[in-house]
């Protein structure tokens, strides 16, 4: 191989620039590799020529190039490309592309490879590939376990269509990660320019009259239904169209604690709280409503109920074991069925409606007596308590239209219970795997720039993020976060575990439990000094809510702010 001058001119990076383009692709979020040369000639030249094209993000990790495109995607749901380095850099990334796919959020993920190792003619591609680089079988082999979709574009000529492909089946339901190896000779290949076709948003499914009357009257019929939710709010009109429905027909409203984002407002008198438990024998009708995996140990079966299942894919082919016990399934579009069955809700019995909505608004308000107990229970503590760092949230956030991330673990509950959203896309719960957290409300932040976003997560979580590539990417692309971090020294779940499994063994005999202890970790707050963000550590009740309120204020004003809360629990 002789040639190693490349004359500027329509190749394969242009190729697949003009693919994302085409694809409605605003960004794109890359972790630079060395195949990717290609693509960055074509976006200078792009610039240079006034010529329109996504926008580049350069990222420094893999986990933040992911984790960005989903929590973007969360916002907007639409799919967007993220660049990877090879094999290695795609295995960087993958715990980020699984909680893409557990998440929902479409996107066109690639890397690459060499097929000619030196051997064929054109332009060298580096002896990289063949020491290093190269994988059997190629990447998108290894893509396949954690992507919707995996493929090769084997030709110029047919990438951008592979593109458009991948983009397509990303965005329909189930959404989530497709996955396209383009090696790194197809890039540097001469392209006759053909490019792929604008992709349009999917249309949508509908379930027949003939199939919704029967459940209407299922509903009509029932004395104590409850609907049973983990993702209704992820679809586009969803919340609104739960909220409607459930207030037609004055169902409550169950958010499990395997609910990933915010569904129904948690201040309305129809919100159930997060336990089903006291359904599994009380209901006559549970509505499962994009509700995956509702039931724990799966095999704890309703006792009386008639199960509906509502779901525009019910069965998801990503879940290696699910167990729903429908009765009855509503396939579609979510939102639409909803919608659907609240225009249905005529000829009640009033009586029978009044009975539940009065025992709903009871159980509503004892959870609301709780609530309060809780958080004055928490005021009157010695130390910082969770509970109260979450009603302090929920107290400076009231009227700002803020966006809540959580990457907690144990004090998951705790967020979701005392913070109370109340709006559609206003939390979200990070999936797939700890260590994504700050870039997932990046991705967040990128998409609702107007809108305060705060990430709430624990240490142990943070440990896990690659903590100064996200400062970065905040700093570089003019995205502030506030990052409350509740800090209790120990990975707590871990060994809580621990003690379930051995009450009465060893560690709890010596006091050695191994894995857990995090006390010897330097001030979290300290790593965003350099990066000259705000930065506060808390240890006392009464200076909880003030540094809270300057750090809000300091991301008001463009600013990342960090505060580590050093709580009791």
């Amino acid at each position: 191989m002789t040639d190693t001058t490349h004359t500027p001119g329509a190749d394969g990076g242009d190729a697949l620039v003009t693919a994302f383009n085409a694809v409605g692709a605003d960004y794109i979020f890359c972790s630079s590799g060395s195949e990717w040369a290609p693509v960055w000639e074509s976006l200078a030249r792009r610039h240079r020529d006034g010529l329109p094209c996504p926008q580049y993000l350069d990222l420094t990790h893999e986990t933040v190039a992911v984790g960005m495109a989903t929590g973007y995607g969360l916002i907007e749901r639409r799919p967007q490309g993220v660049l990877l380095h090879a094999a290695p850099g795609l295995l960087q990334g993958s715990m980020a592309v699984h909680g893409a796919l557990l998440a929902g959020v479409p996107m066109v993920v690639s890397s690459s490879e060499s097929t000619t190792y030196g051997d064929g003619p054109g332009q060298d591609p580096g002896g990289q590939w063949y020491r290093n680089l190269s994988i059997v079988g190629g990447p998108h082999q290894i893509a396949q376990p954690f992507t919707k979709w995996s493929n090769e574009a084997a030709s110029v000529h047919t990438l951008p269509t592979m593109v458009t492909r991948a983009a397509e089946l990303a965005w329909r339901a189930p959404a989530g990660p497709a996955y396209l190896n383009v090696p790194l000779e197809i890039l540097l290949e001469e392209w006759d320019g053909r490019e792929a076709k604008p992709i349009v948003k999917p249309g949508s499914t509908h379930s027949s009259p003939e199939e919704v009357d029967p459940v209407t009257q299922l509903i009509r019929e029932a004395k104590n239904p409850v609907v049973v939710t983990e993702t209704a709010g992820r679809e586009a009109g969803g919340f609104e169209a739960l909220v409607a429905f459930a207030e037609a027909w004055n169902i409550p409203v169950v958010e499990p604690d395997s609910a990933v984002c915010g569904n129904f407002p948690r201040t309305h008198p129809l919100h159930a709280g997060s336990d089903i438990g006291p359904w599994m024998d009380e209901a006559d009708l549970i509505l499962l409503v994009n509700c995956r995996a509702p039931f724990y140990p799966p095999s704890r079966r309703p006792s009386k109920a008639t199960v509906v299942v509502i779901d525009e894919v019910p069965q998801r082919p990503h879940i290696a074991y699910q167990v729903l016990f429908a009765d009855r399934y509503l396939e579609g579009n979510v939102a639409n069925t909803l919608r659907q069955l609240a225009k249905r809700a005529k000829d009640l019995d009033e009586t029978a409606v009044a009975e539940r909505r009065v025992a709903q608004e009871a159980r509503f308000a004892a959870e609301q007596t709780a609530i309060t107990q809780a958080e004055t229970k928490a005021e009157g503590a010695e130390g910082i308590d969770p509970v109260l760092v979450a009603a302090t949230l929920r107290k400076l956030l009231d009227g700002t239209n803020g966006i809540v991330v959580d990457e907690t673990i144990t004090h998951s509950r705790v967020v979701k219970r005392h913070v109370q959203t109340a709006d559609p896309d206003s939390y979200f719960y990070v999936q797939g795997g700890l260590g994504q957290g700050i870039a997932v409300a990046l991705g967040v932040k990128l998409a609702a720039r107007e809108r305060p976003v705060v990430l709430t997560i624990g240490d142990g979580a943070f440990t896990y993020n690659p903590v100064i590539q996200s400062y970065d990417a905040s700093k570089a692309y003019e995205l502030p976060l506030l990052i409350v971090v509740f800090n209790n020294r120990v990975y707590k779940s871990m060994n809580l575990n621990h003690r379930r499994f051995y009450p009465e063994g060893a560690a709890a005999d010596t006091g050695e439990w191994l894995g857990t202890d995090l006390h010897r970790l330097p001030r979290l707050a300290a790593f965003a000094e350099p990066f000259g963000m705000h930065t506060e550590t808390v240890d006392a009740p009464e200076a909880l809510a003030p540094a809270l309120e300057r750090a809000l204020k300091a991301v008001a004003e463009g600013t990342t702010a960090v505060v580590d809360v050093l709580v009791t629990r």
